[in-house]
C-alpha cells in the first residue's frame, strides 16, 4: 500500500511540474508575442511612416507620456520627420516581463529641415531613447517613450555644448 501513495504522489508532482512548464512557455510565448508588438510599430510606423497599419499596433484610446492627445504626438513625429526625412530607429535592446515591453533605441538621421530653430545643417545625428509600452489584447495601451533631445539639440547646434567642469 505504500508503494501506491508513493507512485501517486510522486505522479501528481509530475503533473504539477508539467502544467508549471505548460504555463511557463505560454508567458515565454506572450512576451514574445508582445515584443514583436513593439517592433512591429516601431518598424512600419516610426520607420517607415505607414499610418495605414496604426491601428493595428495601436489601441484606439491609447494613452502617450500620460496624454490621450495622440495627434499632438503624430505632429510631433511628423515635425521631426521633416527636419530629418532619413530618420531610422534601431532596436538596441528589449525586455519583456508582464504586460510591459521595454525597448532601448539609437535614433539615426540626417538634419535637411529646420528644427526647433534650427536651420538645416547637413549633420548626421544619433541619439537615444526608451520606450516603455503596455500591450493588452494584442495592442499598445499604453506608451512611455523618452528620448534625449538635448543631445539631438547640441548636435545641431541649437543649444550651446555644455563645457566640461574646471
Amino acid at each position: 500500500m505504500k508503494q501506491i501513495v508513493l507512485t501517486l504522489i510522486c505522479f501528481a508532482g509530475l503533473c504539477q511540474i508539467t502544467l508549471s512548464q505548460s504555463n511557463s512557455d505560454a508567458e515565454k510565448t506572450k512576451l514574445e508575442r508582445n515584443k514583436a508588438i513593439v517592433r512591429g510599430y516601431m518598424d512600419e510606423v516610426l520607420n517607415k511612416g505607414n499610418l495605414d497599419v496604426f491601428d493595428s499596433y495601436i489601441s484606439a484610446d491609447v494613452v502617450f507620456n500620460g496624454s490621450k492627445d495622440l495627434k499632438q504626438q503624430l505632429s510631433s513625429n511628423k515635425a521631426l520627420r521633416t527636419a530629418f526625412p532619413d530618420l531610422h530607429l534601431i532596436i538596441e535592446d528589449q525586455i519583456a516581463e508582464g504586460d510591459k515591453v521595454v525597448t532601448r533605441v539609437t535614433f539615426e538621421g540626417t538634419h535637411k529641415g529646420e528644427f526647433r530653430g534650427a536651420a538645416p545643417t547637413g549633420k548626421l545625428v544619433r541619439y537615444s531613447g526608451i520606450a516603455i509600452d503596455t500591450i493588452v489584447d494584442g495592442k499598445v495601451v499604453e506608451m512611455r517613450h523618452l528620448a534625449d533631445t538635448l543631445s539631438l539639440l547640441h548636435q545641431i547646434g541649437a543649444l550651446p555644448s555644455p563645457q566640461p567642469k574646471k
